[in-house]
């Protein structure tokens, strides 16, 4: 049967419903007034009218005379079942960026988000450190540039111009790690009640931070070549958005890369509905450069391109930056000095050192070639699983994948916890944790290991 739309007036009903069940609205809340409401979401007052209608008869908001509408519960408590394990309050976003930082031999993390240790050593961080205290000893006493230190970010313009994107060093804010990058993109755009679209499934951390925010998270379907088109479309239209985050390479979870077609459709969706595409690019230095980026066809004007050396060099540097704008640059600079004063300028020295080297290209062919291995042989060891792979990547971190007789991803997890597996399941994935999954994300580099396999005949 042909699933009936969701007129508008019910979309916002359901999207303030979420926002009351998750606590991001509580009991006694005063919601925006109808005015108000209409006016900063882009919709017609009889529409949010509407809305608040199916709200009141829903018994979730009540009028109050001369002074506006109310929430009249709070979200729903977890049951005290649902507290009684670490493994029962584990399927969510802090549990899996725990459990991702876990070093036990004997645990087989095939949800780890990164590279092997021994694939990164080979930087060898330990041969920059002399060299950074000696150039630099009377700026690390202090706070660096709240752009960031200047060489590093002449450097990156250079690896940017590599990607055929044109940027300035003004055009450049140094960060702590990708996700402060995208934590200082929403606190400059994203108020209470926002609209942001993301990819679904799609980067979890996110996810979390958009929640925090107390902003409306709107998922975009992914499919094996970028996000779907139509549906990018449809909730444009719904719901305005101002932002659109995005992985064009080496997408996170599902190994797939938007194709050149789709990303031309995707800037001519943001010039026609004034949207800006935020693009986190964070596997960048594990795949090839010349793969399509949305920011190349761009240049910056509707896009802020975000990147990372945690999968190349150390997460541990913290050292990630934004590129965009000038004008918005320094607007980001100023929230960055607003909420951590700057990043650090001995990382960005020590990742500037490393990566002026001449070794450093070495270093990222070899782990380019490392992982085409490492896919290679993660493909056939799903595939002599039985398992469902959604794209089969020459070359990715991560593969997205369904094993028979598990089609709930939680369930799976929790099961393979108990015998010391960590999984990724697919449902931490989807910006709405409601829906079920029979996926999970397997990082290549661990997917050969006998032991993961063993537990699998182990259980049937």
């Amino acid at each position: 049967m042909k699933r009936q739309k969701t007129s508008l007036p019910g979309s916002i009903a359901d999207n303030l419903t979420r926002q009351i069940d998750e606590g991001l609205l509580k009991a006694g809340d005063r919601l925006p007034s109808i005015r108000e409401y209409a006016e900063g979401n882009g919709y017609s007052k009889n529409t949010v009218i509407s809305a608040f209608d199916i709200l009141t008869a829903n018994g979730l908001i009540e009028p109050r005379r001369g002074a506006g509408f109310f929430v009249t519960r709070s979200g729903s408590a977890p049951s005290s079942e649902e507290e009684t394990t670490t493994l029962d309050r584990a399927m969510d976003v802090v549990w899996l960026m725990r459990e991702q930082l876990q070093t036990r031999n004997d645990i087989l993390n095939l949800g780890e988000g990164f590279p092997p240790v021994e694939w990164l050593e080979e930087t060898r961080l330990d041969q920059f450190h002399q060299r950074v205290v000696r150039t630099g000893v009377g700026s690390l006493f202090r706070y660096g540039s709240r752009y960031g230190y200047l060489p590093l970010r002449q450097h990156l313009q250079h690896k940017l111009a590599s990607y055929e994107i044109e940027a300035a060093p003004t055009q450049i804010v140094l960060t702590h790690g990708a996700n402060q990058a995208m934590d200082m993109v929403l606190r400059y755009f994203v108020r209470p009640g926002d609209t942001v679209l993301v990819d679904d499934p799609g980067y979890y951390p996110l996810f979390g931070k958009l929640k925090l925010s107390g902003a409306n998270m709107v998922g975009v379907p992914r499919g094996i070549d970028g996000p779907d088109i139509a549906a990018l479309e449809e909730r444009l239209k719904a719901h305005r958005p101002k932002l659109f985050f995005t992985q064009s390479v080496g997408h996170n979870p599902t190994a797939t890369d938007t194709s050149a077609a789709k990303a031309h459709r995707i800037l001519q969706l943001a010039e026609t509905y004034d949207l800006i595409v935020v693009e986190n690019d964070a596997l960048a230095d594990l795949k090839p450069r010349s793969m399509t980026r949305i920011s190349t066809l761009d240049q910056l004007r509707r896009t802020i391109y975000i990147g990372s050396f945690a999968k190349s060099v150390s997460a541990a540097l913290r050292v990630g930056f934004i590129a965009c704008d000038v004008g918005l640059a320094s607007d980001l600079a100023d929230v960055k000095m607003l909420t951590h004063v700057s990043s650090s300028e001995y990382c960005e020295r020590t990742l500037e050192a490393i990566l002026s080297d001449g070794h450093f290209l070495r270093h990222t062919n070899h782990m380019q070639e490392r992982l085409r291995r490492a896919t290679d042989a993660g493909i056939a060891s799903l595939t002599r699983l039985g398992a469902t792979i959604y794209k089969a990547s020459e070359q990715s971190l991560y593969l997205w994948a369904a094993l028979p007789g598990h089609d709930d991803s939680i369930a799976f997890a929790h099961a393979m916890f108990e015998h010391n597996v960590i999984l990724a399941p697919g449902t931490v994935f989807s910006p709405h944790p409601d829906s079920a999954s029979p996926y999970c994300r397997y990082n290549v580099a661990y997917l050969s290991d006998p032991r993961f396999a063993a537990v699998l005949q182990s259980m049937t």
